[in-house]
């Protein structure tokens, strides 16, 4: 996959000055690396390594999916029903996924207060054996012990989880 690099160059003219100067100058027709080199030269970087550094993060783009997971939570940040597509089931179990305590053991009924806090629709069981499903939580055989299976969740879970908390915070009281 290729990666994405943006260039301003606020004054056009200069940087094919530059650019041209630094062309002139070399020998042999510079390569693929060495051209990428230059221009970021020309647009005032030390290096292709500094541009990069320099460019601002890219903005995800909101999917359809992820507004449709959105809708799924209430003001509050508490989910209000449950999707009716499997990718966008997932995605919301993310947020649950975030809730629950990294790294430690806990028991079913603490799993249960965070799922019963996090949601209205009362079907706190479902999401429980979702997690499960989705492979975001694991269980013993026994049902004595739950634990969160750490892992990066997808771009579009982390824009889901930080929008949730961010209604969640904002909620009037």
């Amino acid at each position: 996959m290729r990666e994405e690099n943006s260039l301003y160059i606020a004054d056009l003219s200069e940087f094919a000055r530059n650019l041209r100067r630094d062309l002139t100058e070399a020998e042999n027709p510079p390569s693929h690396l060495a051209l990428m080199g230059l221009i970021a030269k020309a647009a005032g970087y030390r290096n292709y390594q500094h541009l990069k550094a320099e460019a601002p993060a890219p903005v995800p783009e909101t999917s359809r999916g992820l507004e449709r997971a959105l809708r799924a939570f209430d003001q509050a940040g508490r989910m209000q029903h449950w999707p009716g597509a499997t990718a966008v089931q997932g995605m919301c179990l993310w947020v649950f996924w975030d809730r629950l305590p990294p790294r430690e053991d806990v028991s079913e009924a603490a799993v249960n207060a965070v799922l019963k806090s996090g949601s209205t629709f009362g079907d706190y069981v479902l999401l429980r054996r979702s997690l499960i499903d989705h492979r975001l939580v694991k269980r013993e055989v026994d049902g004595s012990a739950y634990r969160r299976i750490e892992q990066a969740p997808p771009p579009e879970a982390r824009t889901l989880i930080r929008a949730v908390r961010e209604r969640a915070v904002q909620r009037p009281r």
